[in-house]
This record gives structure tokens, C-alpha cells and sequence, in this order.
């Protein structure tokens, strides 16, 4: 179960994760139950576990095994591992990386390895044994995600090249399975960034279904080595087709590493990600395929890998990791912004990160936060 809260303010409390446990990942039902899912064991391969809290809860359900196949999850880097949505009736979608205990696969002669996808089953006590959904596609580097809908479409993301094509971040691009049945099947996966942007191998990225069934994107390109501009997508096709929503330069001739969020509130999906040490948060009204709002939490602070979340008023938290790196924890962040982006206080902060660590953040339902890592 989730450890002791601690107070951090009147809006924000934060939570720790059981012991040994990173990556948190949370998933909010418009009833306001909260979807958690975490990673144990070694770096190179662990295992990923699921609980559950309603708002009437005061503790988490106990947690239930995600993966089948011991290890096959992945922590290194801190962006290689399981993203969850939920779906039709709220069921919950599970998509990762594999870790050195999953199976590869063969593609083009070359083993590979397997971006995988599991959902909780009809029970609702037990997971499906996870399936990988790759089929021409390979050289995972950076993670992948998962998005869903309530009308059954479930989108499994994740960037890579096929095995016998060019080597190089610029020929790499970003590819979605598509499943219309509540991921019972899914379709081969099609490419989905446009030509010319090429990906960011060892970034992660994110994926995110809103009310009105619109898919976002959210990756970092990589052209001409130091080109790593952020680039949100958005399809209202349910993944045929998609348009360029808001574009975030960065030069730089590194790979950041860095991971990407998102949250719906206030008529709005908010898309955040990291741009040279500073967390970026844009607000898109539904419907519409123009950013309508940007905001960047104040202060000088190397951030990294920043979570959402939005209240019932219209209050938005921003959260982040602060000092984090290749094996190296840090410092969580927060600053909370009102309706109209506008800051409320100043920003907080808490020890104890761990190495390759990640917060995750909900809303209650009386309009206060917490945040989880």
C-alpha cells in the first residue's frame, strides 16, 4: 500500500510509493477513481504491478501483477517504461517497453525488441497475458505509450524504424497500432509522424485520447542531430490521419531523454513536456486544433519528466523531477496555476526521487492534489 502522506500545502499533499517502487503512472476516472500502476525489480527487468483507489477510499487496493513473463519490464533511462489509459467502461490499458526477461522478436532476420501491451481482463482481478505489437517495425530506443477511448479505439504508440532500413535518428518516425475493439485485436501499425521530422531515439514520448475522441501525440523529433524541437499531434480520424498542433524549438546536440504528459480538465487537454531544463505546458480547447493557452512554471531548476493534473475549479498542476539523471535521483516540484495560467503561490518541492524515478499526480475531489512518486 501507498506509504504516509505527507503535507506539502493547502492544495498539494504528497504520497511515496511502497518500497522499491518507481515510475508511477495514473490514470483518472470522470468519477474521480485513481488508476496507479508502478515498477519493481532490477533496472534492466523488472515487473510492473496495478491498483486502484475510489474517492471514497482512503488507502489503495492491493496490487495486481501486470505482466505475465517475470522481467519483462523495463526502468533504465526512466523512459522506457509502462504508460496506462483507460478505455470503454474504464477498463485499463497497459503498454511498455520490453525488459531483458521478454522475448524478442524476429523481424527482418534481426531480433528485436518487443513493445508490448496487456488490459485488465473481464474479471477485473487478473491482466491478460501481454502481447507484443510489433509486426514490421523495430529498433526501440526510447518508450512508447497507450491512449484509449470510451467508444473501444485503443492506440498503442512508439517510435522506431524497420530493421532493414537506414540506420539514424533521422530515418526513425513514429508508429501506432490501432484497435477498435477494446484491444481484443489490433491492426498493423502505420506510421504517424510526418517525413522529414525524424525522432529523438532514447526520448519517450506520450499518447493521450480526449472525451471527444480526438488522439493526441506528443514525441520529440530529431533532424540534422541537433534539431530536437517537441511536436504535438492530434488526429479527430481515430488515427488515419494527423496534423501538426503546436511545435516547441530546441536546439541542442544531446539527447535529453526526456518524457511527455498529458491531462483533460476545464474543456482543455493540457500537453506538457521538458525544453533545455524547463518543464512547457500547452492547453488546447476541445474541438479545436490551435493552442490556446502556454505556461512554463517560474524558477531555474534543472527539470525533468513533469506530470498533470486538473481539479474540478480549473486548477491545473504542473509537477516535475529536479536534478535527475543517468542513474541519479533527485528533487520532486510542483507549482499549481489557476484557469486562467496564471500561478498560485509558489512552487513546491520535496526530497527523495529515486534513481530512475518519475512522479505521477490526481485531483480530489475537493479540489487539492497529490502527487505520488
Amino acid at each position: 500500500l501507498i506509504t504516509a502522506t505527507v503535507t506539502a500545502g493547502p492544495l498539494v499533499r504528497t504520497q511515496r510509493l511502497p518500497s522499491g517502487a518507481i515510475q508511477p503512472q495514473i490514470a483518472q476516472a470522470a468519477d474521480g477513481t485513481v488508476h496507479l500502476i508502478y515498477y519493481k525489480g532490477k533496472p534492466a527487468g523488472g515487473d510492473l504491478f496495478y491498483m486502484r483507489k475510489t474517492p471514497a477510499e482512503n488507502n489503495f487496493s492491493k496490487p495486481i501483477p501486470i505482466n505475465a513473463t517475470p522481467g519483462s519490464a523495463i526502468a533504465i533511462g526512466t523512459i522506457r517504461g509502462a504508460h496506462l489509459a483507460l478505455g470503454h467502461n474504464n477498463r485499463v490499458h497497459v503498454a511498455w517497453m520490453g525488459g531483458e526477461g521478454a522475448s524478442t522478436t524476429k523481424i527482418a532476420g534481426t531480433d528485436n525488441t518487443p513493445m508490448l501491451y496487456t488490459r485488465l481482463a473481464d474479471d477485473g482481478i487478473r491482466f491478460e497475458p501481454e502481447r507484443n505489437l510489433l509486426t514490421f517495425t523495430g529498433r526501440l530506443d526510447g518508450g512508447g505509450s497507450v491512449a484509449a477511448d470510451s467508444s473501444g479505439n485503443v492506440y498503442v504508440t512508439w517510435h522506431g524504424a524497420p530493421p532493414s532500413g537506414p540506420d539514424g535518428e533521422s530515418e526513425r518516425a513514429v508508429y501506432v497500432a490501432h484497435s477498435t475493439d477494446d484491444g481484443k485485436t489490433f491492426r498493423r501499425e502505420i506510421r504517424s509522424s510526418p517525413d522529414g521530422t525524424g525522432t529523438c531515439g532514447c526520448c519517450g514520448m506520450g499518447a493521450f485520447a480526449d472525451k471527444e475522441g480526438a488522439l493526441y501525440l506528443l514525441y520529440r523529433a530529431a533532424t540534422q542531430m541537433t534539431n530536437r524541437d517537441e511536436i504535438l499531434l492530434v488526429s479527430r480520424n481515430q488515427g488515419t490521419s494527423f496534423k501538426v498542433a503546436n511545435q516547441d524549438p530546441w536546439i541542442t546536440g544531446m539527447c535529453p531523454m526526456s518524457s511527455a504528459s498529458f491531462a483533460q480538465g476545464n474543456g482543455r487537454t493540457f500537453a506538457a513536456w521538458e525544453n533545455a531544463g524547463k518543464v512547457n505546458v500547452v492547453a488546447i480547447k476541445q474541438n479545436t486544433a490551435a493552442p490556446m493557452q502556454k505556461l512554463s512554471p517560474p524558477g531555474d531548476a534543472k527539470r525533468k519528466h513533469p506530470a498533470l493534473a486538473v481539479n474540478s475549479k480549473g486548477e491545473t498542476l504542473v509537477a516535475w523531477t529536479e536534478g535527475t539523471g543517468w542513474e541519479k535521483g533527485g528533487a520532486l516540484g510542483w507549482q499549481v496555476f489557476d484557469g486562467e495560467g496564471k500561478a498560485i503561490g509558489e512552487p513546491g518541492s520535496a526530497p527523495g526521487v529515486p534513481i530512475w524515478g518519475l512522479v505521477a499526480a490526481y485531483a480530489q475531489s475537493d479540489g487539492t492534489f497529490v502527487v505520488i512518486f
